[in-house]
């Protein structure tokens, strides 16, 4: 008779003599204090760590309280690769800290991706590039681990499936989703445009349909002629693009059209107007003060026009 093995789940021989509890324990996450010097950044991490406020604000808690919450990290052959963290360690190296707290988890590369993004996306200010290559990569390797994201059916995941999981995941809808990716087809100077809010998404993700040298001579002359396309204009030039029609006329043609609701501006470097204010003048206060005093400059010159005209 063949000699079955019964499988009690146990790692070791001291584990017989454990109690269920501290089994229990023992399969829990461990913190670990890391040096910093070992701890390498996430493989195309699409996450910017910006020296801004709350990177300011996070300094300062780290002084006074330490990291709170520890990183987490996956082990390699010469370190540990961030999963997530990376602004708490630019924070605690600035502070001149050797090491911090971090949670170590074997992943494979998939596993790493996912949990890189899940735990990044909960951020409350994200660029749309930042959401767009996330979501891209986070779709990749949903596709390369080759399972369910419903875990309840034994068909493969499909595109649309994987969509639908990272939108519930980060409050989108799928097709939101679809367009965030869309994103990373645009130039980087274009790209940069949409982060600054000076094109929105949906005219972005039609100009992302455009091949590299158009949306290269769309730069040229957005920035030459302080200019942006509509979504109808930016309709129009993937269309024409389909069509192999899209060349510097067409684009300056289209681009020259008034959009509807266009207000006009008139732009003046802040550079020129910093002799007649305080140093710490805003941008918003010189507006005011300029209005003011256009408004006074009309005043006398319609009592100077008065004065002559008796």
């Amino acid at each position: 008779m063949k000699n079955e093995k019964i499988d009690l789940g146990l790692t070791g021989y001291d584990e017989l003599f454990m109690s269920g509890e501290e089994r229990e324990d023992r399969k829990k996450p461990k913190v670990e204090e890391i040096f910093i010097s070992d701890l390498r950044p996430f493989k195309d991490h699409p996450f910017r760590v910006k020296e801004d406020e709350e990177m300011e604000q996070l300094k300062k808690s780290i002084h006074e309280s330490g990291v709170l919450v520890p990183a987490l990290a996956r082990p390699t052959e010469d370190g540990y690769e961030l999963i997530s963290g990376h602004r708490r360690m630019a924070a605690c190296a600035a502070l001149g800290l050797e090491s911090m707290p971090v949670i170590v988890r074997p992943m494979n590369d998939e596993e790493a991706v996912i949990a890189m993004v899940d735990s990044n996306l909960q951020r409350e200010h994200l660029l749309p590039s930042e959401k767009a290559f996330a979501y891209k990569m986070k779709m990749e390797a949903m596709k390369a681990q080759g399972k369910r994201t419903d875990l309840t059916s034994s068909q493969l995941a499909t595109k649309l499936d994987a969509a639908s999981e990272i939108g519930k995941s980060a409050g989108e809808s799928r097709d939101q989703v679809f367009r965030y990716i869309r994103l990373t087809n645009l130039i980087p100077e274009i790209l940069k445009m949409v982060d600054e809010g000076r094109i929105a998404l949906t005219p972005a993700v039609e100009l992302s349909y455009l091949q590299m040298f158009e949306q290269n001579a769309l730069y040229r002359i957005m920035e030459r002629d302080e200019v942006t396309p509509s979504v109808y204009q930016a309709k129009l030039m993937r269309q024409l693009s389909r069509e192999e029609k899209l060349n510097d006329a067409a684009i300056e043609k289209l681009i020259s059209e008034p959009k509807a609701n266009q207000k006009e501006y008139v732009r003046v470097p802040c550079e020129q107007l910093r002799r007649y204010f305080p140093q710490n003048a805003t941008p918003k206060q010189m507006q005011e003060t300029l209005l003011r005093a256009m408004d006074f400059y009309r005043q006398h010159s319609r009592a100077d026009k008065e004065r002559v005209a008796r």
